[in-house]
């Protein structure tokens, strides 16, 4: 039996290996994301080229993701992916770290119009991975008219069936403020306090709130007919039962860009860089795209898109679509309002 120094140093060795957590473990990219929203042959493409194990963990809405990060996620995760009115807030809470451009030289291949974005300019800290819409998946009778309004699920009246509410604060209060005449991005406290209202009110007749994966899959197994989903859930949908379909609504919607993203203080910050990296090769962001179904905003990739989906209005709305729309903006201190809203209306 060993004794002495030599005993207490192997001990103190084997003892951090043995505490050292998963996520901080070497050849390892700790990844969270959205539910189904990357092709998991990328996943093995690049553990492959890499050399290294890409674990996942997913979320359905940006609050778990920033809650998560908040609690100590920022030093377990390599790559997160919150949508862009997420980011300025993010970086003053010093949640993510700068991008070193140096190492994503693919940063070239990104659509101008994706690369000087209000949250943030120059791409600092985030690299817009996909874009689309939020809107209405309905379950549609043979030779039925449907109103395409959010009417369909906010006024009795006009309700077809049984739905689901979203469960994201931000989507759920700005399509309601658009609803009744307003900004999605409204910051006036009794456009608010209506907005909040018109929710608690509406859902007391739903069947409650789902994330957009959630709500899609209700829809496909018939235990509701209306439900609100991002866009490439609801493509997805639609090819495996050509009974439901998606829109926007009339009365406008939202836009929106997620973003890939390196916390603070990630264990493996190089392998991360080298992660968007990959993603921004052509026939990766392609393949990423053909996958989810989501709008590229990498130009380099737009080639490699299938036909179909390029000619896709629900992945590319058309130009008289995409005037309804927008984009969901940084509204600062305010933000608070929000939490407090969305409390009420879960908690009734």
């Amino acid at each position: 039996m060993l004794t002495g120094p030599l005993t207490t140093s192997l001990f103190v060795l084997l003892a951090a290996a043995c505490i050292t957590p998963v996520w901080g473990q070497t050849n390892r990219l700790n990844l969270f994301i959205w539910n189904e929203y990357i092709d998991p042959a990328v996943i093995r493409s690049f553990e492959k080229a890499c050399d290294c194990h890409v674990a996942i963990d997913v979320y359905e809405d940006n609050q778990s993701m920033l809650s998560r990060l908040r609690a100590g996620g920022a030093s377990r995760y390599d790559i997160v992916v919150p949508s862009d009115y997420l980011v300025a807030s993010m970086v003053r809470q010093g949640l993510l770290a700068p991008l070193r451009h140096e190492s994503i030289p693919n940063i070239n291949n990104l659509d101008p119009k994706f690369a000087h974005r209000e949250c943030d300019p120059d791409n600092a800290y985030t690299i817009p991975y996909q874009w689309g819409t939020v809107g209405l998946y309905v379950r549609k009778k043979p030779g039925e008219i449907i109103d395409e309004t959010w009417g369909l699920i906010f006024d009795p009246k006009k309700q077809i069936g049984a739905f689901l509410m979203i469960d994201d604060a931000r989507t759920a209060i700005g399509i309601a403020l658009q609803y009744q005449g307003h900004s999605f991005n409204s910051t006036n406290r009794r456009q608010l306090l209506d907005a909040r209202d018109l929710l608690i009110q509406t859902r007391k007749r739903s069947l409650g709130l789902e994330g957009g994966v959630g709500a899609k899959n209700k829809v496909l197994e018939k235990a509701c007919r209306v439900g609100i989903v991002f866009n490439g859930d609801a493509v997805r949908g639609m090819r495996e039962d050509p009974e439901t379909y998606y829109f926007i609504p009339r009365e406008g919607s939202e836009i929106w860009v997620d973003n890939l993203a390196v916390p603070a203080r990630a264990p493996h910050r190089d392998t991360a860089e080298k992660f968007i990296n990959y993603i921004l090769d052509p026939k990766i962001g392609a393949q990423i795209s053909n996958f989810n179904q989501y709008a590229t905003p990498n130009k380099a990739a737009f080639a490699f898109i299938t036909s179909a989906d390029r000619n896709n209005s629900v992945i590319y709305p058309p130009p008289d679509v995409m005037k309804r729309l927008e984009f969901v903006k940084d509204i600062g201190p305010r933000v608070a309002w929000l939490d407090e809203f969305w409390t009420s209306i879960k908690s009734k």
